[in-house]
């Protein structure tokens, strides 16, 4: 995993308010949420095509392979 994603990791406005309705959050920092269990030992990534995946504890976190911008993380 390119070590730079953590760093960069960032997402818009638009997906703040995506991923706070999907994953029933509230008060959370959105980034921090999802870089906490993107970095877990449970974690299962991959890429496919222009997006990684993240999974674990039943929700999937997607990012922007080259923007490093988080897309959208909901429930499966």
């Amino acid at each position: 995993m390119n070590k730079d994603l953590f760093i960069k990791l960032h997402t818009t406005k638009m997906g703040i308010n995506r991923i706070k309705k999907n994953l029933n959050l509230k008060d959370e920092d959105v980034v921090e949420y999802c870089k906490n269990k993107m970095l877990d030992n449970k974690c299962i990534y991959y890429k496919k095509g222009k997006n990684y995946y993240f999974e674990i504890d039943n929700i999937i976190i997607t990012v922007n392979a080259t923007s490093y911008t988080i897309i959208t993380a909901k429930k499966i």
